[in-house]
């Protein structure tokens, strides 16, 4: 069987726990062939593999979602659309139904330049009607380069390369999840989608927080959004939540609730087994947060939080571990409130083997402001370390126990809330008992609920019924 695995801005380029999650599921399936599709917004951010390609992953395949002809001032021909296709991207653009076969296969048989197309009478067309109806206090010129904006990344996606494969699994929705519509619709073969952070609601958080969208603009970044979304759903003929609370708000977004289901992180205990730990004489307790130094990670209330549990307890230590490179200037922000703030005992590691580390871990933190079901934590408990996160995602779910009457294995605290951050490093680190016991119970739940060996396996055998029921050879 060929698999063709579809990502957007992770593997092979990025660290972290999507990219873990492919290479992991990849060396399981031994005897599956791979192929990995992966988005990246410029070809400045696939400078190198950060991990071994697996010998079964046949060849890697990148779209740049800034990197085509519209980005020139080369001249194209005209393009025109019939009726039908006009009606399509009349409704992508500014419908509420959107005719995505049209859309891609106006793609997928045409010879299409973003250029013409961005550029042409039909969608000036389009955007003028809408403009005048809805926006024309504002100048037109200026809505009708963020309509050109808004859709340059989409339209990009759809006329990429696609694949001919056994089976079309993507990583999320989104345009990853587009690239995997499209190729279902056009070789109609099995597509499943795995939604490790819920898509469609992460970019509108982001929406409506980000400065570099206007906030006359923010609803129709918000309905393209989840437009994509619901073609994604539309499209699978299976949906994969990694928890039943994301698994609901799949289904609230419009996915038939039949087509989903849950199938969890998972991972290999026994990795953690005889890992170096803490010596007897360090005089330090060692806090330690396992990620990529982004602003999505909110490092900076991790290291407010830290810093007030180090005004009264002038033994603990902080560690942060995982890429600075993803967000440069963030990371040199966080540098930059450690040396304002004068917090001692702060160190930044960059990508590190987590196994050499955090055996010598008394206490784990993560104070994302968003998340699906964190590896992190998954991982902090095979090594038996007490984990306090912030109530994002599953992690309550993971850390308060959702299948076990077994305890808690760590503390949740409200998102950027530095003071009950604080708190709960410091009643851990107060008590070596409680961090032991908390670490035993997680220990118990990772290895009962999560091992990888199984939830891999789980994929194996949908892989399976897939094929079978297309009759895959």
């Amino acid at each position: 069987m060929k698999v063709c695995l579809i990502v957007e801005g992770a593997y092979p380029y990025v660290n972290g726990g999507m990219s873990n999650w492919i290479q992991q599921l990849m060396l399981y399936m031994k005897d599956t062939e791979f192929i990995v599709q992966s988005i990246a917004a410029k070809r400045e951010e696939t400078r190198s593999f950060k991990y071994q390609i697996p010998d079964n992953c046949l060849e890697i395949q990148e779209v740049y979602l800034l990197d085509d002809d519209y980005m020139s001032n080369r001249r194209q021909k005209r393009l025109k659309m019939t009726s039908e296709e006009y009606e399509a991207f009349e409704g992508l653009l500014f419908g509420k139904e959107v005719d995505w076969k049209t859309i891609i296969r106006f793609f997928a048989e045409k010879e299409v330049s973003l250029n013409a197309l961005l550029s042409g009478e039909d969608f000036l067309s389009m955007v003028l009607a809408y403009y005048k109806e809805h926006f024309a206090r504002i100048p037109f010129t200026d809505f009708l380069w963020t309509m050109r904006s808004m859709y340059l990344p989409l339209f990009t996606m759809l006329k990429s390369r696609t694949t001919e494969a056994d089976l079309y699994h993507s990583a999320s929705s989104g345009y990853a999840g587009i690239w995997g519509a499209m190729q279902r619709y056009l070789y109609d073969k099995p597509f499943i989608m795995s939604e490790h952070g819920i898509y469609t609601r992460e970019r509108e958080e982001e929406i409506i927080k980000a400065d570099w969208v206007k906030g006359i603009y923010k609803d129709l970044w918000i309905m393209q959004f989840r437009k994509v979304g619901m073609c994604c759903y539309d499209f699978a003929d299976q949906v994969v939540a990694l928890f039943e609370e994301a698994r609901q708000f799949q289904i609230e977004l419009g996915c038939i609730e039949n087509k989903t289901m849950v199938i969890p992180n998972g991972v290999d205990s026994h990795k953690f087994e005889n890992i170096p730990q803490k010596q007897e004489e360090d005089p330090f307790i060692h806090v330690g947060a396992v990620l990529r130094v982004t602003p999505i990670k909110d490092v900076k209330t991790m290291i407010g939080a830290f810093g007030l549990a180090k005004s009264k307890e002038p033994r603990l230590k902080l560690w942060i571990m995982g890429s600075l490179e993803e967000s440069e200037e963030y990371a040199q922000e966080c540098r930059k409130m450690v040396a304002d703030l004068n917090i001692q005992d702060v160190e930044f590691t960059g990508i590190v083997n987590i196994k050499d580390y955090i055996g010598k871990m008394d206490i784990l933190l993560l104070t994302s402001l968003s998340e699906g079901q964190p590896l992190a934590i998954l991982e902090g408990f095979a090594a038996k370390k007490p984990f306090i996160a912030t109530n994002v995602g599953n992690c309550r779910g993971l850390i308060q126990g959702e299948f076990d009457d077994w305890g808690d294995a760590g503390y949740i605290a409200p998102v950027m809330n530095t003071s009950k951050i604080a708190n709960a490093i410091l009643d851990l680190a107060g008590s070596p008992e409680k961090r032991k016991r908390m670490g035993e119970t997680g220990y118990r739940r990772v290895c009962t609920f999560y091992d990888e060996k199984n939830i891999f396996e789980q994929y194996y055998q949908l892989y399976q019924r897939m094929a079978e029921k297309e009759k895959v050879k």
